[in-house]
């Protein structure tokens, strides 16, 4: 004897469709409200955009330290970290808001940066940037 007819075995094997297609109507509508039309309806020549680099801060201090390891602020020779650290202090005492701008070059070891960024860290300089070339 059959548990089931036949009407309702053929039924559970369809599958419902109609909330997939609900779904796929929403998305349907919702991409068509966000997507932007183009604005072609006149013909315009842009101009074209400059490239051009952000300028430095107009109170910048650079620190540079070249491959051998010497220090230089402001493009005066440091002779060592301590030096720095007093010149540091008393730049910032003229101006609070003391931007520094740390250049080093390509094969200076990382400690050299790391020490020179330890020591702007102990003068509480507010503002310190990494200088680097602009990729090509």
């Amino acid at each position: 004897m059959k548990k089931c007819s036949r009407s309702a075995h053929h039924s559970l094997t369809e599958l419902n469709i109609t909330p997939l297609l609900d779904l796929a109507f929403v998305l349907l509508v919702i991409f068509i409200i966000t997507t932007v039309p183009p604005v072609n309806d006149t013909d315009l020549k842009l101009p074209d955009a400059a490239k051009r680099l952000k300028d430095p801060p107009h109170s910048a201090n650079y620190i540079s330290i070249d491959a051998n390891g010497v220090l230089y602020l402001n493009k005066k020779k440091v002779d060592d970290a301590q030096d720095m650290l007093q010149s540091l202090v008393s730049l910032r005492m003229d101006d609070p808001n003391l931007n520094v701008i740390v250049r080093g070059d390509a094969k200076t070891k990382y400690r050299q940066i790391r020490s020179v960024l330890d020591v702007c860290q102990q003068a509480n300089v507010p503002k310190v940037d990494l200088a680097t070339e602009p990729f090509k």
